[in-house]
């Protein structure tokens, strides 16, 4: 596989669920059949930070994984995230993405480097480890630079040296290491696709990006689309008039007191949008306070993004 096969916009999917935190497979496969419906989606990414994976259990991992690749019936491929701690650990995650008819794995960083950092080879091990036991192309996840889990430059290197590695979804949240390092990998790896999910930088990495790689394309992958296409096409002002009518929507998504809440404030400018029945998120995550919603939703007006109106494809209750 090479760069050209890996562009455009890559949402990572949420998954709903019912008021009593059970997975919610109809709403689940009615938001994957609407996501597919829209031009520009070039891929699905399952059980990452937005679809709150890392809440799922093994079996909802991989039904999640089984019922994408139904829905997206060969027309887009199916991103995997591997996120296991240990190596076999990573492993078994990627093999049982395999079993459920996995494209690509997303391959994170171990959960404890966060906390501790790594030793010098151990992304490469971990790496090399998933591609091993799935045989499955990786994408390599670039923490941000303020964990002890974000790559320095020579790591990355080597990463995109290793067998199997097609791309990097580059998180580092970091403009100066995203100038630095880009045009590099670009110079010594020019068949590697560079995939931003720099949700609150998008205007300056998508000039640069072969494809965004984000959650925020969960909830509006249109207006993704249409930001990315002006992007790339090196159209300023179309870019910046798209990226201005999303900054209310930027602001209650990603300028909160914890970022995680994003995937919170997603569901529920889901639920606004009617593409979901019910924006209840997994413990530890907690709902948001009592004018979220509104203030979710007016925020979605304010980007020209219809609220309330999803009826066609994929909508909610339209499948048996």
């Amino acid at each position: 596989m090479n760069r050209t096969k890996l562009h455009g916009v890559l949402p990572a999917t949420i998954t709903p669920f019912t008021a009593d935190g059970a997975v919610d497979w109809p709403a689940y496969e009615a938001y994957l059949r609407w996501m597919v419906s829209v031009p520009g989606v070039t891929g699905l990414v399952i059980n990452g930070h937005a679809g709150e994976g890392s809440s799922l259990t093994v079996e909802e991992r991989r039904d999640a994984v089984a019922l994408a690749v139904a829905v997206a019936d060969g027309s887009v491929p199916v991103i995997a995230s591997a996120n296991g701690d240990g190596s076999r650990v990573l492993a078994a995650d990627a093999r049982i993405s395999v079993d459920a008819g996995a494209d690509m794995l997303l391959v994170f960083p171990a959960p404890s480097w966060v906390r501790f950092g790594y030793q010098a080879g151990a992304p490469e091990e971990r790496i090399s480890a998933a591609h091993a036991a799935s045989g499955l192309p990786v994408i390599a996840f670039q923490f941000p630079v303020e964990t002890h889990a974000s790559f320095d430059q020579r790591t990355l290197l080597n990463i995109c040296d290793l067998d199997g590695v097609v791309a990097i979804k580059d998180g580092g949240r970091n403009m100066i290491r995203w100038d630095v390092d880009v045009p590099v990998i670009r110079r010594e790896h020019p068949e590697i696709a560079i995939l931003t999910c720099q949700d609150e930088f998008l205007l300056h990495t998508m000039w640069e990006a072969d494809g965004a790689l984000v959650g925020y394309a969960a909830l509006v992958p249109e207006l993704m689309v249409s930001l990315f296409e002006a992007a790339r096409s090196h159209n300023y002002d179309r870019a910046k008039r798209e990226y201005d009518r999303m900054a209310d929507l930027t602001d209650l998504l990603y300028h909160r007191d914890s970022h995680i809440e994003s995937t919170v404030a997603m569901k529920l400018g889901l639920v606004a949008r009617g593409l979901i029945p019910d924006a209840t998120v997994r413990r530890p995550l907690m709902p948001l306070g009592e004018s979220a919603s509104a203030e979710v939703r007016s925020a979605l007006e304010a980007a020209d993004i219809p609220v309330g109106a999803i009826a066609t494809v994929g909508a909610v209750g339209a499948l048996s």
